[in-house]
């Protein structure tokens, strides 16, 4: 058996060499960052703390703005941190957390979009049943399933890529810790485990986008027999939103943990990454929100009751 040098840590791509550049980026990324969160912060805020937004869609709005926080706070801080002090390591373990929890939000984010789309679905086809059929219970537990098969599933993909020893190359060619660049420095020749899982996460994610599919399906033939214009386009105003955040976020989702090992990290292979990583999230506030009345409503109420203002009416 040929001697080989087993990894101890992994080394991340720079997005340039140049030290200045590295800082601007350090910079920019933080700002971004500091948007997400302040974004998707306030969307919490509001949806809980505002008694008019107690609804199963603005319920699943909240799931997703803290999916979308977590997600972000994976990858970007330790970005942030290397590009301000010149260092592109990080160890093992670092690594091995970073793969869980991105795969672990961004599955649990692909079910709440999924359960986002059968609340429109209900919402539109079924206005009659629609307090019967999405009642509190109802939806407390597609949002508890959607978190737990992502954390299962995260788990069982990490585990399955880490069980393997790395040799070789310690360089990941991208800026935090992706599938196909731990694949291409494993020194296993038996990847069961991580390929079994990355066919359930295609079976699980075909699965969510049939249903999405078959909903909007619905959910067109339906407002299409809407008699006015008018209630077409308040129909269609609140589903176009949720399926630009599901396309967006599936097709670079896909890219992220499907694409070809490569040792060479390509210009459209990290533009796809930061729209996954940060983009996506901070997308998801200006679609869901700039363009929502009730959000609108919401953030005035709230101001009002800490400024004490009264100078205009909310009803």
């Amino acid at each position: 058996m040929a001697n080989v040098t087993l990894v101890t840590g992994f080394l991340l791509v720079e997005f340039s060499d140049i030290q200045e550049l590295q800082i601007l980026y350090g910079v920019l990324f933080l700002l971004i960052y500091l948007a997400v969160l302040m974004s998707n912060l306030l969307i919490i805020t509001l949806i809980t703390l505002d008694q008019h937004l107690q609804t199963p869609m603005y319920f699943f709005l909240k799931n997703l703005s803290f999916l979308d926080v977590f997600l972000v706070s994976v990858p970007i801080p330790k970005l942030i941190v290397n590009s301000l002090t010149y260092s592109n390591s990080i160890s093992i373990l670092g690594c091995a957390f970073q793969l869980l929890f991105m795969t672990s939000f961004s599955a649990s984010e692909i079910f709440v979009l999924t359960a986002m789309s059968y609340d429109r679905y209900v919402a539109i086809c079924c206005p009659l049943q629609y307090e019967v059929i999405m009642n509190a219970g109802a939806c407390t537990l597609m949002a508890g399933v959607s978190w737990a098969i992502g954390g299962l599933f995260g788990t069982v993909y990490t585990a399955g890529t880490f069980f393997m020893p790395f040799c070789g190359s310690n360089v990941i060619p991208q800026f935090f810790c992706d599938v196909s660049s731990l694949l291409s420095i494993s020194c296993s020749e038996t990847l069961l485990v991580v390929y079994t899982s990355i066919g359930i996460g295609m079976c699980l994610g075909i699965s969510c986008f049939i249903c999405i599919v078959i909903s909007y399906a619905y959910i067109f033939s339906t407002v299409l027999k809407i008699p006015t214009t008018k209630g077409q386009s308040k129909a269609f105003s609140t589903c176009f939103p949720h399926l630009v955040v599901f396309t967006l976020f599936i097709i670079t989702a896909c890219f992220v943990y499907l694409k070809a090992t490569s040792n060479t990290p390509l210009v459209i292979d990290r533009l796809l990454s930061v729209v996954y990583t940060v983009i996506a999230p901070i997308l998801n506030p200006v679609i869901y929100s700039l363009r929502n009345k009730d959000m609108k409503w919401a953030l005035m109420r709230l101001l009002q009751k800490t400024l004490g203002l009264t100078s205009f009416n909310t009803n």
